[in-house]
């Protein structure tokens, strides 16, 4: 199950967070720069896998963001990682050619997508397309009122 998701710049700065446990927010804020400090200094050479706390952090760098999951120790790594893989390919061709002020600017269409995708800390849909597809319904929705 996952714990969390943050979306992190170079600077430290979280572009976006998403906490599937309950967490107060002078935790939410530790933990946050907990993962970043842990996750911009580690080597390239070594696995996209972390041990944290009593958890596991598999994270991916897309330019200069770093996004992050937390999850169970028993969790598979890799179903994961391609998750934060298939999540970047979704707001790529949503915004078409994602950039972090997407994420800033956009960040309401953005937990959409990501509620679309994750429910719960488990994932709920796979489908590019059917996900795809449910925003250009929210799309037409909000156009038309």
């Amino acid at each position: 199950m996952i714990r969390f998701l943050l979306l992190q710049n170079r600077q430290g700065k979280t572009r976006l967070s998403k906490w599937y446990m309950p967490y107060d927010d002078e935790e939410k804020f530790g933990i946050a720069a907990e993962c970043h400090r842990l996750v911009t200094q580690r080597d390239n050479k070594y696995a996209n896998f972390v041990e944290f706390r009593n958890h596991k952090l598999i994270y991916r760098r897309y330019a200069g963001l770093f996004f992050t999951l937390c999850v169970d120790m028993a969790d598979n790594e890799l179903a994961y990682l391609e998750s934060i893989h298939l999540f970047v390919e979704i707001l790529d061709q949503y915004f078409g050619n994602v950039c972090e002020l997407d994420l800033v600017f956009n960040f309401n269409k953005v937990f959409t997508l990501l509620d679309e995708f994750f429910l719960g800390g488990e994932v709920q849909e796979t489908s590019k397309a059917a996900i795809l597809n449910r925003m250009s319904d929210f799309d037409r929705l909000e156009q038309n009122s």
